[in-house]
């Protein structure tokens, strides 16, 4: 694919992947180490936290992964790529929505298909507080509520999302005119709450 051969020759796409791949140390479906002895309420803060930072570079590792794959409308999902609808029947990708979905599967969290139901899923956050795996939404057309796009926040700077018909998923900075906000997956709808401990 074009979009995936055009990214891989600057070399960038090997070293973000082994860099987030270095910083994930939590599986998802096991118990954190720490939490074995964690009987305080910061201490279960702390490690709960820790998980939400690990949800996040694994969302960030898995949209990365599908750079170069291209927009469809209607398209992805937390199975991968699909087909889209109407004008994106006969392509197989993701719509921004559908990358976005993909990315926080991976990482065991539902966050709903559209942009308005992940708009939803979390809590909002100011731009200043994004961190890799937020979610980043903007409202492209005024004459609609919005938001009409997503994407999945790399750093403070840089999002990956699949951008509009044509297009292949990519990286491209955050900041723009039409940003909207920013929404972190819940610790309830990640299952990053560490279980109350009776003592």
């Amino acid at each position: 694919m074009r979009g995936s051969a055009e990214y891989a020759m600057n070399g960038q796409r090997p070293l973000l992947l082994i860099a987030l791949t270095i910083a994930i140390s939590y599986v998802p479906g096991g118990d954190p180490p720490a939490l074995a002895g964690c009987v305080t309420h910061f201490c279960r803060q702390t490690v709960a936290k820790s998980n939400r930072a690990a949800g996040g570079a694994i969302a960030v590792r898995a949209a990365l992964e599908m750079i170069g794959v291209p927009y469809t409308w209607g398209g992805g999902g937390p199975d991968g790529p699909g087909f889209g609808i109407g004008k994106g029947a006969k392509v197989k990708g993701f719509d921004c929505s559908g990358l976005a979905e993909y990315a926080w599967a991976r990482a065991g969290v539902l966050i709903g298909t559209t942009t308005y139901e992940q708009w939803r899923t979390g809590i909002r956050l100011p731009k200043e507080e994004v961190e890799p795996g937020d979610l980043v939404f903007y409202d492209n057309d005024p004459r609609r509520p919005g938001p009409e796009h997503v994407a999945v926040a790399v750093d403070a700077t840089r999002m990956v999302h699949a951008p509009y018909t044509g297009q292949f998923v990519r990286l491209d900075p955050l900041d723009r005119r039409t940003f909207m906000g920013a929404v972190r997956p819940s610790e309830r709808a990640a299952n990053t709450d560490p279980p109350d401990i009776d003592l």
